[in-house]
């Protein structure tokens, strides 16, 4: 084989190595990825039935209600122009309250409940997650006329 045909064998070897090694470290992020959706996306119906994503908001006022049996929740999450109602079994984060700040990690299922895994709270006055305030923010430009 001449030296050049080597240098070219290498190469080439080289791009296939290159791009299954891509390929195998976009596949494990694809499977770690967790989209953020406001109610109102989900009304719209751009977030995923049956596939874990994030919603985020604020509980709305009077809607948290607790079961006797348990730890089962079920509150709302509004982004001021579309609410989602949220079923959540476990321990709540103990700054979570009604009118707060909320993330939630989960599935939509079909009858349109999202069915929280995980619950983030706000950890103080002034803070709410970006993607949250960036979406209530396009709620506000929405309902102005």
């Amino acid at each position: 084989m001449k030296p050049r045909h080597k240098k070219i064998s290498i190469i080439a070897i080289s791009v296939i190595g290159l791009s299954l090694v891509t390929l195998l470290i976009l596949n494990a992020f694809k499977d770690n990825i967790v989209y953020f959706h406001s109610p109102t996306d989900i009304k719209a119906g751009k977030a995923p039935v049956n596939q874990t994503f994030r919603l985020g908001g604020m509980v709305k006022e009077n809607s948290v209600k607790h079961s006797n049996k348990g730890l089962k929740v079920t509150f709302t999450v509004t982004d001021t122009i579309k609410d989602i109602n949220v079923a959540y079994e476990g321990i709540l984060p103990d700054l979570f309250r009604e009118g707060q700040g909320v993330v939630t990690q989960g599935k939509l299922d079909a009858s349109g409940l999202f069915i929280a895994e995980q619950v983030l709270a706000k950890h103080d006055e002034n803070y709410m997650p970006p993607e949250a305030k960036a979406a209530m923010d396009a709620a506000k430009t929405l309902k102005k006329p």
